[in-house]
């Protein structure tokens, strides 16, 4: 389970942390292996799955001396080759002919710990990386990739073991810092968290995913002007986030920004005509801001959203605040119809002008009262406040 995020009291969920696609290290970078992202929805903040990094094939092949022995170098080249080319039991068997001649060859351990890897068999993907280790101590790829099996694997701690002798050898590599951040988060090591990610944007600052994740954490933090910023370099990256909108315009809101909020959420379903958690929070905040008809327009279409994927509890929320709004309007109305027919009575005496003008005005003032003291102030609400689960599609 992940940390909850405690702004998710207030909204329908922080969309969750980001990975990036899982890419193992020791291949050819080009080629992107990735599966589904594993995101935990609380309502809409999302975490990228971690990348298995590969290095490029020409620069693996490169590397000299391979091995003395010619057919073990010879094996070894086909072995990437066959990789490269998505040929998982033809580079396995390369590979195992090459360590069958040269078993001092620690990269094509860790080649077979990558197809392993790829086919999810993480308990032999572990001991393939963990011989590549045991042979070249100082092979930082292999360090990685047994991180990211350990992590796919639910072995927190030894994952993070495992990433930080990577950075040991490789510091700068963004990747690591990227997936060490989603461990220490998930652990609840939120100041280290964001350490982290903020190393992978110091690294790569082109990852909107690193962002992204990195205002999730400030934000858990209380550190809502960072958590802002972060979420519009996330933006700048990646316009099309209608996740990060929707986050941006909850802590906007929670700060007063009520403009500027709006402006965002009304981004976010433009970008997403069916993000349930913008058009509440829209909803929410024009409520708040008094604007009871836009209101419950856009508490209708969230409504109308959170029923057609399934979320009944949070449609009869929006239903709930939809019936209060049209208490809220009736009211008004009610308000209006009386002031029009107090100016319209006529007055036959001074003291039946001075009691008819009085009577109106009092009751105008009560209703005024009410409305004003039953209508309380609703926080917006996040989706999905919990970074995605790594070993899906991730930078691991």
């Amino acid at each position: 389970m992940y940390k909850q995020n405690l702004v998710r009291q207030w909204f329908c969920g922080l969309s969750p942390i980001t990975c990036d696609g899982l890419r193992p290290a020791g291949g050819d970078r080009n080629s992107r292996w990735q599966k589904p992202s594993l995101g935990i929805l609380c309502a809409a903040v999302m975490l990228v799955a971690p990348t298995v990094v590969n290095l490029p094939a020409s620069q693996v092949m490169a590397q000299t001396p391979i091995s003395q022995d010619l057919e073990a170098a010879s094996f070894y080249q086909q072995g990437v080759t066959r990789y490269n080319r998505g040929d998982w039991p033809g580079a396995e068997y390369a590979f195992r002919r090459a360590l069958q001649r040269d078993a001092s060859l620690g990269m094509a351990r860790n080649y077979l710990g990558n197809i392993f890897l790829i086919q999810n068999r993480l308990d032999v993907a572990i001991q393939e990386y963990s011989e590549a280790i045991r042979i070249n101590p100082n092979l930082g790829e292999a360090y990685y990739n047994l991180g990211l099996a350990l992590q796919r694997q639910g072995q927190k701690e030894a994952a993070i073991t495992a990433y930080r002798q990577a950075l040991v050898i490789e510091p700068t590599r963004a990747a690591t810092q990227y997936n060490l951040g989603l461990l220490l988060y998930e652990q609840g090591q939120t100041a280290e968290a964001i350490a982290a990610y903020e190393q992978a944007i110091n690294f790569d600052s082109s990852d909107s995913n690193a962002y992204h994740n990195l205002a999730i954490a400030l934000q858990e933090s209380g550190k809502m002007e960072e958590a802002i910023a972060a979420y519009q370099q996330v933006l700048k990256l990646d316009p099309k986030n209608s996740a990060a909108y929707s986050n941006l315009g909850s802590l906007m809101a929670l700060q007063g920004q009520t403009t500027e909020a709006i402006a965002v959420y009304t981004q976010a379903v433009r970008q997403d005509p069916k993000n349930a958690s913008a058009y509440y929070n829209l909803g929410v905040t024009l409520y708040n801001q008094g604007e009871l008809k836009k209101a419950s327009s856009a508490l209708k279409r969230a409504h109308n959203r959170y029923q057609e994927q399934g979320n009944l509890e949070q449609a009869q929320k929006a239903e709930q605040l939809m019936q209060q709004v049209d208490q809220k309007i009736a009211q008004q109305k009610l308000q209006q119809q009386q002031a029009s027919n107090s100016q319209q009575t006529p007055n036959p005496t001074n003291n039946a002008t001075e009691s008819n003008s009085q009577q109106p005005t009092q009751s105008v003032n009560s209703i005024d009262t009410s409305v004003s003291s039953e209508q309380p102030l609703f926080k917006p609400v996040f989706p999905g406040s919990t970074p995605e689960q790594a070993g899906g599609n991730g930078k691991v």
